[in-house]
């Protein structure tokens, strides 16, 4: 009782507006039971969840470092009018929590293509290529046949669940291509970035193996749908933008094809937010939404009444794909935070990652830790990180409270290892106290010039939830995770210990008990 008091007045003394130091922080008893009650729920943890995974769900933070994590905890806080520091994020509720080593098979530092093909294929592989392995170099169309990876989404398929891909970049970009395409060149968005020689060999460009590889999948929702029109074709929402005209030269019309591959079923395509709201009360519907010509815009400057939000795909995407009583897989990636870290605007990419984890409480609302595991991490880190020993409190993209005792200049507590935010005048560093430096587009001070920002080599963090999560422990292989991931719902090559000899599962069905309620509760406050 007297930590729910406790907690009960920070939260009141949260809702007064500025932040400050908070007066139950100086007693001791505080601290105290606070860690005691933490201790009391990793207890409960040692009954480990060994359900049948029914529901599988990655949540994908494309750049989602260790520091973003950090920082839009802070920042989500500061929405709310705390402090930030002390805030929860909803994947910070998880309990298991493991690191995942993120080099590709021909690079230290990885890039996005490589990285989605082991965490959803379970094989590293080479930079720049999907859904084929390190025996496939990048760009030679001559070395995909017989160097193909099937991915867990397929595997998820094939087993008679449901799969949907949601995504805020294009859904032909590199992580969620990775989860059905088989391509040497994660930039052959369509035929029309492809070189023709390319095409004559044989090799498909993405967008047409989104449609074409594996049936069916129950839904789609990103942006990119220029790539699936012909050349020249104007777009629907910017008929006057030569820019998002469609790019095919093959001349297909592939949303057109894929319409009326299903018309035998309850299907719809939805190409602005207005349609797709509508599709809620069509929660059967097979369901395409293509928001935009390429990615979708910085939630912070997002058009509420054109483009959805990620929470909003993310919870229509569960309420389609639960329909199946055999269940479903889910892959979401918050893919803009990788985007806003590489143009230095620090502010669009952690607005970004605190949408995402929005929509991660928006999904463990609407489903059950006791049939679904959840699985949230990154692809890979930046060069993004904060310092400079700001205060308790300090926003989190203020100014650090000293000055360089170098060039007697401020700076803020956001720094970027390189990028565009390098800025010389008159042969001295920019003073960015005169500068917006808390305006939108922002770009961070960086200590290398280059026109986009790197990723960064460091491990990245993996959160988990659910059947079988324990097993994300410790430091691990990337391209490990869809093997537990597969192991929990018995689908792919992990099935054999599901069975009994005779014939029932081995797992536990997911049936809660008290103690799982409680421990539930939990997790949840």
């Amino acid at each position: 009782m007297t930590f729910f008091l406790i907690i009960c007045s920070c939260l009141a003394w949260g809702g007064l507006g500025k932040p400050q130091f908070p007066d139950q922080e100086k007693d001791p008893l505080f601290w105290n039971t606070w860690a005691q009650h933490t201790l009391k729920n990793a207890l409960t943890l040692q009954k480990l969840n060994q359900n049948t995974a029914k529901n599988l769900i990655l949540f994908l933070g494309d750049g989602m470092g260790i520091p973003t994590v950090t920082a839009a905890r802070i920042l989500k806080g500061q929405l709310s009018g705390q402090s930030g520091e002390e805030t929860q994020l909803e994947m910070d509720k998880f309990p298991f929590v493991a690191l995942s080593k993120t080099y590709n098979t021909n690079a230290q530092v990885a890039d996005s293509a490589g990285t989605a093909t082991a965490y959803l294929c379970g094989v590293k592989a080479n930079e720049g290529t999907v859904g084929v392995s390190a025996a496939a170099v990048r760009s030679q169309c001559n070395t995909t046949q017989g160097n193909e990876v099937t991915s867990i989404l397929r595997w998820a398929k094939e087993a008679g669940k449901s799969v949907g891909i949601v995504t805020t970049t294009r859904v032909n970009h590199a992580t969620p291509s990775a989860a059905y395409a088989h391509c040497v060149d994660r930039d052959w968005f369509s035929d029309g970035e492809m070189p023709a020689e390319a095409v004559q060999a044989g090799c498909k460009d993405i967008a047409r193996q989104l449609f074409e590889n594996i049936p069916n999948i129950d839904v789609i929702m990103g942006g990119g749908r220029k790539y699936m029109f012909p050349k020249n074709q104007s777009d629907v929402e910017y008929p006057g933008d030569k820019k998002h005209f469609g790019t095919r030269k093959d001349g297909r019309n592939l949303v057109e094809e894929w319409t009326n591959r299903m018309k035998n079923k309850v299907s719809c395509s939805v190409l602005v937010r207005l349609s797709l709201l509508f599709t809620m009360s069509c929660s059967s519907c097979v369901n395409t939404g293509l928001f935009e010509p390429g990615d979708l815009p910085y939630n912070l400057e997002r058009n509420t009444e054109t483009d959805p939000s990620l929470t909003e795909m993310v919870e229509l995407a569960i309420k389609i794909l639960r329909k199946n009583p055999r269940g479903f897989y889910l892959l979401v990636e918050g893919g803009r935070i990788d985007h806003g870290h590489h143009e230095g605007k620090a502010k669009q990419a952690l607005h970004e990652a605190v949408e995402m984890d929005r929509a991660i409480g928006r999904a463990g609302l609407i489903t059950s830790i006791y049939d679904t595991m959840t699985v949230v991490t990154a692809d890979h880190s930046h060069m993004f990180n904060f310092g400079g020993y700001t205060p308790r409190g300090n926003t989190i993209f203020g100014l650090a409270p000293m000055l360089s005792d170098v060039d007697q200049k401020p700076f803020t507590a956001i720094l970027y290892g390189n990028g565009p935010g390098f800025k010389v005048i008159n042969g001295l560093r920019e003073n960015v106290s005169t500068l917006d430096y808390q305006g939108n587009n922002y770009q961070a001070q960086s200590a290398v010039p280059l026109r986009m920002e790197t990723h960064g080599g460091e491990d990245v963090a993996v959160f988990a939830k659910g059947p079988m999560a324990h097993l994300l422990h410790g430091v691990h292989e990337q391209n490990y995770i869809p093997h537990v991931m597969a192991y929990a719902a018995c689908i792919g090559q992990n099935r054999d210990h599901c069975m009994s000899s005779g014939g029932a599962s081995s797992l536990s069905p997911a049936l809660p008990s008290l103690a799982a309620l409680l421990t539930l509760t939990r997790l949840l406050c």
